[in-house]
C-alpha cells in the first residue's frame, strides 16, 4: 500500500479534529498549523472530507471544521476510503474481477489477503483510539512486531 500525501494529511488533520473534543470547530489556520499542513491544500482535503461526510464545516468569526460523528465512530479506513479510494486495487479493478493464469493465479488471493489484513487494522482503528494513544491491542502488537523486525533487520545490516 503506497499512502498519498493528501490521505497521509488527511488522517493527520482528522486526528488532531478529534483530539479537540467533540463539537470543537477548528478554524483551518489553526489545524493547518497544529500538524503542518500547507492551508491551501488542507483545504482541498477538508473539502473533500465534507463532501465524504466525514467533518462539517461552520460559517462566520466562529466558523471551521469538526468532525461530523464522533470519532469513535470515525475509522482510518473512512478517511483513507474518502480520499483515495478502496485501500488495496490492483489496476483500479476489482480483486474479483483478476484473473491471472498459470504459476501467478494464486495471485487473486495474495491481494485478497493484503486488502484482509489491511482492513483488518484501518477499520478497527477510529480517530478517538489515535487520538488518545490508545490502539486496539492487536495493532499495536502489529507495531512492536514491526518495530522489532526493523531492529533485527538493521542489525544484521550493521553486522555483516
Amino acid at each position: 500500500m503506497r499512502m498519498s500525501a493528501k490521505a497521509e494529511y488527511a488522517v493527520r488533520a482528522m486526528v488532531q479534529l478529534a483530539a479537540a473534543g467533540p463539537d470543537v470547530v477548528m478554524k483551518s489556520d489553526d489545524l493547518g498549523a497544529a500538524q503542518g499542513i500547507p492551508t491551501p491544500f488542507l483545504l482541498d482535503i477538508l473539502s473533500d472530507l465534507r463532501a465524504g461526510r466525514l467533518v462539517r464545516s461552520q460559517r462566520g468569526r466562529d466558523g471551521g471544521y469538526a468532525l461530523a460523528r464522533p470519532a469513535e465512530r470515525i475509522s482510518l479506513a473512512d478517511v483513507l476510503r474518502c480520499i483515495d479510494g478502496p485501500l488495496a486495487s490492483v489496476h483500479d479493478v476489482s480483486l474479483g474481477q483478476l484473473a491471472y493464469t498459470g504459476p501467478a493465479a494464486p495471485l487473486t488471493e495474495v491481494w485478497m489477503a493484503l486488502r484482509a489484513s489491511m482492513r483488518a487494522v484501518l477499520e478497527e482503528t477510529s480517530l478517538a483510539q489515535v487520538a488518545e494513544n490508545a490502539l486496539p491491542t492487536p495493532v499495536a502488537e502489529l507495531a512492536a512486531d514491526y518495530r522489532a523486525q526493523e531492529h533485527q533487520r538493521r542489525g544484521a545490516v550493521y553486522t555483516d
